[in-house]
C-alpha cells in the first residue's frame, strides 16, 4: 500500500529511522475508529484499490468514500501515476451527467464523515450538482460547471435568491435559479440529514438573516415538518433543526403577509416551535401575526400550552392582541378591525373557559386586552363567565366578583341581564349592579312627555320629575329590599335556603320595576291628553271672539 499512499510511506520512513537510531520498533498505525473516512469499511476500498495494482469499480454510491479516503492518504499522481484520487476526480468531473438520484444519494453518503468531504470540496461540488438538477442546467464545457446559456428557468425575484454565493461562484453557475411552483424535490431532499441541508443552505448564500428565497424558505417548511414526526432525529440533531427553523423565519418574516394568510403564520409557528425557536425570531413572527389577527378564525387561536399552564397558549395570543392593539391605537375611533377581533376574542374565552387550568387572572387578562370601544355588546364574555363559573365550582366569593370586574353592565342586552339576575353563580351584589345599570338605561332611553318626535329622532331626554314623583317612593323601597336581600345572602354563608329566598326577591324586584315603569308611561300619557284638552278649549274661546268682532267672519289664516 506503501507505493499508492504518500501518507503510509511516511508513516514507515519514519518508523525506519526510530530503528536506526536504537528507539523501540513499534508497528505502522491509523486510526480507523476516529479519523479515517468511512472507518474499517473506507479501508477496506482502499486496500483493495492497492492489491489490485491500482484498479478498482467507481460507481455513484462509493465515490465520495474512496474519493475521502485517497484524500487521508495522499494518494495522488506525486506518489504513483493513474491514482485513486486521480481516478475518483475524473469520476466526479462527469457528476453533471448522473441522475437526480445518484446525486441525491451521493450527497447523502457522505453524511457519515461530512468533514472530510467538507474538507475535500466534495460536497460542495455535489450541492452545485445537485441544485443544477433542480434549476434544470445543463452541463457546460469545463468540468464541473454548466453552461451558464442553457438554463431553462428564467428569472424571477424569488428564484434570484437560489445563486450561489460570491465565494463559490466558481464551483456554481449565476443562473442556478429554481422556477417558482416546482417543488418535486422537496420530499427527496426531507432524506438529508439536518446538518447536511444546513450545509445546502450555507453553499447557497441562504442561511440565517441571508435568506431572502422564498422557494428556500418553503423547503424549510416542509423539511422541518417532516423532522418534527421523527422524535429521535429531534434528539440527536436539535441544534442543526433549530438553526433551520431561525432561517425559516426570517424568510417568512422578510415576505411577511404577501406570501403568507394569518392561517399560513399559524401554521409556522407550530411547526418552529415544535423544534425550538430564539426569542428575537418568536417576537418578530408573532409581530407579523399580531398585525393579522383580525383575519384569523378560532381554530388559529387554539395553539396547545407547551408551559404547564393550561391546555391552550394563551399567553401567545395575549401577545398577539397587544400587537393589534398597539397598531391600532391611532385611530380616532374604533374600526371594523377591532370589532372583529372583539368578537374573536369572545369565542376564544368561551372555548378556554372549561379548561380546568385556567387562572382567575388569565382569563381576566384576556377579557380585559382589548380596550372597551372594541365591543358593542358584552353578551359574548358574560356566556364565558358563566361557562368558567360552571367549569370551577370551588371558587370563592371574592373570586367571582373578581371575574365580574370585566363585564360591561350598560353594554349587556335585556335578555342577559335578566339570565344573570337569575343566575346563582353570579354574587348577588353584581346582580344588583346590573340590574340597576339596566334600570338607569330604560329610564334615560324613554321619551319625555308630549315628545314623540322627540323620541323617534333619537335624542335622549331626563324624566319629568312631576311625573314621576310618585314612582320614586316604591322604586327606593325595592332599592332597600333588594340590598337588605343582598345582606342576608351574604349573612347566610352559602345556606341553599337563603340563596333561593335572595333569588325570588330579586325576581320580584325586576318584576316590579316592570310595573312602575307601566305606570309612570300611563300617568305621562293621562298629563299630556290633559295638557292637549286645555290648550284646545283656550284656542277656541280666542277664535269665537274675533270673529264677533269682525262681523261673524273669521280672517284668513296666514300660511
Amino acid at each position: 500500500m506503501c507505493a499508492f499512499s504518500g501518507r503510509l510511506r511516511t508513516l514507515v520512513k519514519q518508523e525506519k529511522k526510530k530503528k536506526k537510531g536504537g528507539g523501540r520498533k513499534e508497528a505502522v498505525s491509523i486510526n480507523l475508529a476516529g479519523g479515517f473516512p468511512g472507518g474499517a469499511d473506507g479501508f477496506e476500498l482502499v486496500a483493495r484499490f492497492c492489491y489490485n495494482d491500482g484498479r478498482v469499480l467507481l460507481c455513484t454510491s462509493n465515490l465520495p468514500l474512496l474519493h475521502c479516503a485517497a484524500v487521508s492518504l495522499e494518494m495522488t499522481e506525486e506518489v504513483c501515476a493513474c491514482n485513486l484520487l486521480a481516478q475518483a476526480e475524473a469520476f466526479v468531473n462527469g457528476l453533471y451527467y448522473w441522475t437526480w438520484g445518484d446525486v441525491l444519494a451521493a450527497v447523502r453518503s457522505c453524511e457519515p464523515f461530512a468533514a472530510a468531504a467538507d474538507a475535500s470540496g466534495l460536497l460542495d461540488r455535489l450541492i452545485s450538482a445537485l441544485f443544477s438538477k433542480i434549476t434544470g442546467a445543463t452541463p457546460g464545457p469545463g468540468p464541473g460547471t454548466p453552461n451558464r446559456s442553457s438554463s431553462s428557468c428564467s428569472s424571477s425575484p424569488d428564484t434570484a435568491g437560489l445563486r450561489r454565493s460570491s465565494s463559490s461562484a466558481n464551483k456554481t453557475p449565476d443562473s442556478m435559479r429554481p422556477c417558482a411552483g416546482r417543488e418535486w424535490w422537496f420530499d427527496d431532499m426531507t432524506s438529508l440529514s439536518p446538518p447536511t441541508v444546513e450545509k445546502v443552505m450555507r453553499v447557497l448564500g441562504c442561511y440565517g438573516v441571508e435568506n431572502k428565497n422564498l422557494i428556500l424558505t418553503r423547503f424549510l417548511l416542509h423539511y422541518l415538518r417532516a423532522a418534527t414526526r421523527r422524535p429521535p432525529a429531534l434528539e440527536r440533531e436539535g441544534a442543526a433543526l433549530a438553526g433551520l427553523a431561525e432561517t425559516a423565519v426570517h424568510g417568512v418574516a422578510l415576505v411577511g403577509g404577501t406570501a403568507f394568510s394569518c392561517r399560513g403564520l399559524f401554521w409556522v409557528l407550530r411547526i418552529v416551535s415544535a423544534v425550538g425557536l430564539s426569542r428575537e425570531c418568536r417576537h418578530k413572527l408573532e409581530r407579523l401575526m399580531g398585525l393579522m389577527l383580525d383575519q384569523a378564525t378560532l381554530d388559529d387561536l387554539l395553539v396547545s400550552g407547551d408551559d404547564g399552564g393550561g391546555v391552550y397558549d394563551v399567553n401567545l395570543v395575549m401577545r398577539l392582541v397587544r400587537v393589534f392593539v398597539a397598531s391600532e391605537e391611532e385611530a380616532d375611533a374604533p374600526s371594523e378591525r377591532m370589532r372583529k377581533v372583539g368578537r374573536l376574542v369572545d369565542k376564544y374565552l368561551g372555548e378556554i373557559s372549561p379548561d380546568q387550568g385556567l387562572k382567575v387572572s388569565k382569563f381576566l387578562a384576556v377579557a380585559e386586552s382589548l380596550p372597551d370601544s372594541a365591543r358593542d355588546c358584552y353578551d359574548g364574555v358574560y356566556r364565558a363567565l358563566d361557562i368558567y363559573l360552571e367549569s370551577h365550582p370551588a371558587l370563592s366569593l371574592e373570586e367571582r366578583t373578581t371575574l365580574c370586574r370585566c363585564l360591561n353592565y350598560e353594554k349587556l342586552t335585556l335578555e342577559a341581564c335578566k339570565d344573570l339576575a337569575k343566575n346563582r353563580r353570579i354574587p348577588p351584589g353584581v346582580a344588583v349592579q346590573a340590574l340597576a345599570s339596566q334600570q338607569c338605561k330604560l329610564h334615560i332611553s324613554e321619551p319625555g312627555p308630549g315628545g314623540s318626535a322627540t323620541a323617534a329622532a333619537g335624542k335622549e331626554r331626563r324624566p319629568d320629575p312631576s311625573s314621576c314623583s310618585q314612582s320614586q317612593t316604591p322604586r327606593r323601597r325595592v332599592a332597600r329590599r333588594a340590598t337588605r336581600s343582598v345582606d342576608l345572602g351574604r349573612r347566610s354563608g352559602g345556606d341553599d335556603d337563603e340563596k333561593e329566598l335572595l333569588r325570588l326577591n330579586l325576581q320580584r324586584m325586576q318584576s316590579r320595576v316592570v310595573e312602575l315603569e307601566r305606570a309612570c308611561k300611563e300617568m305621562k300619557g293621562q298629563m299630556s291628553r290633559m295638557a292637549k284638552g286645555k290648550s284646545l278649549s283656550l284656542s277656541f274661546g280666542s277664535g269665537a271672539a274675533s270673529c264677533h268682532q269682525t262681523g261673524g267672519r273669521g280672517l284668513p289664516r296666514l300660511c
